[in-house]
């Protein structure tokens, strides 16, 4: 069966999402622990956000 449009532009937003935290985990080691804690803070929530939208997948 053929992905429709939706499916196609809804993985490559899932692609640049993993892009985006590859460049995030490459600027991790020169980060103050400040703002290592505040990006993890930051990362968490949106951690959140990602399981909710797997559980709405899997339904």
């Amino acid at each position: 069966m053929p992905a429709s449009g939706e499916l196609i532009r809804s993985m490559n937003y899932v692609e640049d999402i993993t892009t985006t935290l590859r460049r995030i985990c490459i600027s991790i080691p020169a980060m103050p622990s400040d703002e290592r804690k505040r990006l993890a803070d930051s990362l968490r929530a949106a951690g959140s956000a990602l399981n909710e939208a797997i559980a709405d997948l899997e339904r």
